[in-house]
C-alpha cells in the first residue's frame, strides 16, 4: 500500500467528516493538505470513540489503544491513517505528543465528566480542540513557533466553544452538559428537558446565557486572529477559512440563540465557500 494512497484516504475521511475543516485544508498546498489532512483524519477517530454508544470500559479502551499506536517505532501496513501521519511527522514538526492532550479530553467525554467553572471548560477545550491548533501549527510552520503556539492553542478553543454552543441539544440528549454550573446558575438555567426533548428553562434566560458564552467565544477569536501574521500565505488562508466559518456559525447561534437551542445551526455552502474564497484572496476578517 502506498504512502500517496494513504494521504488520499485521509483526504477523503476530511472531506466526508470534517466538512468545515475541509475548505481551509483545500487552500494549502499539497505537502500540507496531505499532512493536515492525516492529523485531521486520526483526530477524527479519536473524535469518534469519544462520541461513541458502546461501553465505557470499550471506549476507555479503545481510547488507550490509539494512545499505544502513536508510540510504535512503525505503524501497521494496514492502517492507512496512520500510515500517512508517520510519513507526514517525517517532514513536518508535528507535535504528535499534543494527541495525548485529545485523548485526555475524549477521556472526559466518556467518563461524563461536567465542568464547574469557565476555567475549568476552557481546560478541557484546551486537550480537545487547543491541541488540535498546536499540531496544524507542526503542519503550518511559523518562524516564532514558542510565539504562535499560545495563539494556535487561543483559536482552537474558540473553535470549541462553537461547537459546544452549536451541539446544546444533542449533547443534552445523549446526557452531556458542557456549559459550566456556574453560568447555569448565574442565568437560572437547568438545561433540563421534557418528555419531547425541548428545554424546559424560560427562553429568554436561555437565549441570554447562549449570547453571553458566544461573547466569550468571541474574545478567544479576537486572541486566535494574531496567529495570522505568523504564517505564510497560503497557511493563513487556511486558518482564516476555518476560523471564519466558525465565527460565521457563532453569529448564527448568536443571533438567534432559541433557534440553536431547537436544532443544530449550520453555516450554508455558499456561505463556506465565499469565506475560504476571500481568506484566500486576503479579505478575511
Amino acid at each position: 500500500m502506498t504512502t500517496s494512497h494513504a494521504y488520499r484516504c485521509c483526504e477523503q475521511i476530511v472531506r466526508s467528516r470534517a466538512r468545515n475543516f475541509s475548505y481551509g485544508i483545500r487552500l494549502l498546498p499539497a505537502p500540507k493538505r496531505r499532512a493536515l489532512s492525516a492529523v485531521y483524519a486520526f483526530a477524527r477517530r479519536i473524535d469518534d470513540i469519544g462520541d461513541g454508544d458502546g461501553p465505557v470500559g470499550e471506549r476507555l479502551a479503545r481510547l488507550e489503544q490509539a494512545r499505544a499506536s502513536l508510540r510504535r517505532s512503525a505503524p501497521d501496513d494496514g492502517d492507512l491513517v496512520l500510515v500517512a501521519l508517520a510519513d507526514a511527522a517525517r517532514r513536518f514538526p508535528i507535535p504528535l505528543t499534543a494527541f495525548d492532550e485529545l485523548i485526555d479530553g475524549c477521556v472526559a467525554d466518556v467518563r461524563g465528566v461536567t465542568y464547574d467553572s469557565f476555567d475549568d471548560l476552557l481546560d478541557y477545550c484546551r486537550c480537545v480542540a487547543g491541541s488540535t491548533g498546536r499540531l496544524s501549527l507542526g503542519v503550518f510552520g511559523a518562524a516564532d513557533l514558542a510565539a504562535a503556539a499560545p495563539l494556535a492553542d487561543a483559536l482552537g478553543l474558540a473553535l470549541q466553544l462553537t461547537n459546544i454552543l452549536r451541539d446544546v441539544r444533542e449533547d443534552r440528549l445523549a446526557g452531556r452538559i458542557y456549559l459550566p454550573a456556574e453560568d447555569l446558575k448565574r442565568f437560572g438555567c437547568t438545561l433540563e428537558m421534557d418528555v419531547s426533548g425541548r428545554f424546559t428553562d424560560p427562553p429568554p434566560r436561555l437565549a441570554a446565557l447562549i449570547r453571553f458564552e458566544a461573547g466569550r467565544a468571541r474574545e478567544w477569536y479576537e486572541q486566535g486572529r494574531r496567529l495570522m501574521p505568523m504564517l505564510d500565505r497560503r497557511s493563513t488562508a487556511c486558518a482564516a477559512a476555518m476560523a471564519g466559518i466558525y465565527r460565521s456559525l457563532l453569529e448564527r447561534i448568536a443571533a438567534h440563540p432559541l433557534r440553536a437551542l431547537a436544532a443544530t445551526s449550520s453555516v450554508p455552502s455558499w456561505r463556506k465557500a465565499y469565506v475560504a474564497a476571500s481568506a484566500l484572496a486576503g479579505l478575511s476578517r
